[in-house]
């Protein structure tokens, strides 16, 4: 039972099914990109377990408190076919700031302060690995509501530091609409969602890449070691196969209004082809 939405679907932004939805599709894309890498890389899933101070509105996840960051309000969608949809990045260089560090280290301090506050938070991304010494080549990450909102963004926006001061490239795909963007020198281009892509050769510019919720969602590049070329990876296909497998058509409250922040337009079209699923 595939979605009725042409590319991502925001019913997924529900609390009750979006920590599903995350691990299902890093499987999904990481099953992708494995198909297509070429000897002799590997792609191999890694989880790590941080702990977070969360405010009682990151632990609800209620997301019409949460802070949206969309530029301003974008044009209506074209209409795009079934075809693969390649779009041109945005280049925005990185924001780094050292008073950022200077508060996060604060902030780690205050957590280890108030650790009765402190959750677990388990963080599963793909990373693309080089043999044979497994030289690590490429992080790609899927954004989480605990990433985008309160101490868990900040917390996680040192993680991204850590892989830029490295010769790695890094992948940060945001499909949820609610919560922080990622912070840039410049507002990131209009946009529903967005797939920003940091190569190491060529930092601090960032590949931004956006798109709207009435899109297919976009084939993006994977930048492996020089001199190989790009992996052109079809998120579409990954999001199609992680609803399959999900069975995520079953559940999802269709019809409702969804949880996800998004405008009184987009709301009611969201709830028409909603609407064609029950």
């Amino acid at each position: 039972m595939p979605s009725p939405f042409p590319g991502m679907d925001p019913y997924l932004e529900d609390p009750a099914f979006w920590p599903d939805f995350h691990l299902t599709f890093i499987g999904c894309w990481r099953e992708a990109i494995a198909d297509l890498l070429p000897e002799p890389y590997e792609a191999r899933l890694d989880e790590r377990v941080n702990l977070v101070q969360m405010s009682p509105e990151v632990i609800k996840l209620i997301y019409p408190d949460v802070a949206v960051s969309h530029g301003p309000a974008p044009q209506q969608a074209p209409e795009h076919g079934a075809g693969t949809l390649l779009l041109e990045p945005v280049t925005i260089p990185h924001e780094f700031l050292e008073e950022e560090h200077e508060f996060l280290e604060e902030e780690h301090e205050f957590l280890e302060e108030e650790h009765e506050f402190l959750e677990e938070e388990h963080e599963t991304r793909i990373e693309i690995l080089h043999r044979p010494d497994r030289t690590l080549i490429a992080v790609l990450e899927l954004l989480s509501p605990t990433n985008k909102t309160g101490d868990g963004f900040h917390e996680y926006r040192s993680k991204p530091r850590a892989v830029l001061q490295q010769n790695a490239h890094l992948i940060e795909l945001d499909l949820l609409l609610g919560g922080n963007r990622p912070p840039l020198r410049r507002p990131l281009p209009a946009g529903d969602y967005f797939a920003l892509l940091s190569r190491a050769g060529k930092r601090p510019n960032c590949e931004v890449f956006s798109w709207l919720m009435r899109d297919r969602l976009p084939t993006i590049p994977i930048p492996l070691k020089s001199p190989d070329a790009d992996l052109l990876v079809d998120l579409e296909k990954v999001f199609q196969a992680t609803f399959q497998r999900g069975r995520y058509g079953r559940s999802l409250s269709y019809g409702r209004s969804p949880l996800a922040p998004m405008s009184q337009d987009d709301a009611e079209w969201a709830i028409g082809l909603s609407n064609r699923k029950k």
